[in-house]
């Protein structure tokens, strides 16, 4: 048996990412616990070097079970790092980032940080659920949805009630209350973590595709 969490924008809480963790891998028991990172791992909150470290520790001993998917915020890093376009991260939580590592520049970053940065995937399709970190454009199928889509949708997909044929579980999208956004078409996780919100984990079976439950640290 296999227990599937998915977890919602981290961006630095590396306390809250601890706890929740423990807490998924208590719920799990005996199964098999695979964890899906929704991507926005780092600005914003005050320890992103943390949560990289701790996800990359993470992953590196269970590869098979721990995905760990692109967000909007790590597209703009990885812009300032790639492109010098460092305005728009700084703009944007970059600068408590740097802040976390003790460094002045994108450019000065961790080379195991950012080789990792670049590993990230956009989508994660278990044959159930379709996770992705901020939605996807209700106007085209799942296998051809644009990268930008992916990481930065909002409107019209959090309007839009069609089927998908998966459940779409995403972020992105703070939410104004302590929980997820549970509807038939899609699920969104981002309870706000970095703005005193919990952090928030989706517990999955392999049988049914409905989360079994919600799990939260605060």
């Amino acid at each position: 048996m296999l227990r599937t969490y998915a977890i919602g924008d981290i961006h630095g809480c590396l306390n809250k990412l601890q706890d929740l963790v423990k807490l998924c891998l208590l719920d799990a028991g005996k199964e098999s616990a695979k964890f899906v990172f929704l991507g926005d791992y780092i600005d914003r909150g005050p320890d992103s070097r943390g949560v990289l470290e701790f996800l990359i520790n993470l992953q590196s001993h269970q590869p098979d079970l721990v995905v760990c998917l692109v967000g909007n915020h790590e597209e703009l890093a990885l812009a300032a790092i790639n492109a010098g376009q460092n305005e728009n991260w700084l703009r944007n939580g970059g600068e408590e980032t740097l802040r976390s590592y003790g460094i002045g520049s994108a450019a000065d970053l961790p080379p195991h940080h950012i080789d990792w940065l670049n590993t990230l995937v956009d989508q994660h399709d278990d044959g159930r659920r379709f996770f992705v970190h901020a939605g996807i454009n209700p106007l085209r199928p799942l296998d051809q949805q644009d990268d930008h889509d992916l990481h930065w949708i909002r409107e019209p997909f959090l309007s839009d009630d069609r089927n998908y044929g998966r459940l779409i579980v995403h972020g992105h999208t703070p939410l104004q209350t302590d929980l997820p956004d549970q509807r038939h078409n899609r699920l969104n996780l981002d309870t706000g973590a970095v703005y005193g919100g919990p952090l928030t984990a989706a517990a999955f079976s392999d049988k049914e595709t409905a989360p079994l439950q919600f799990i939260q640290a605060f």
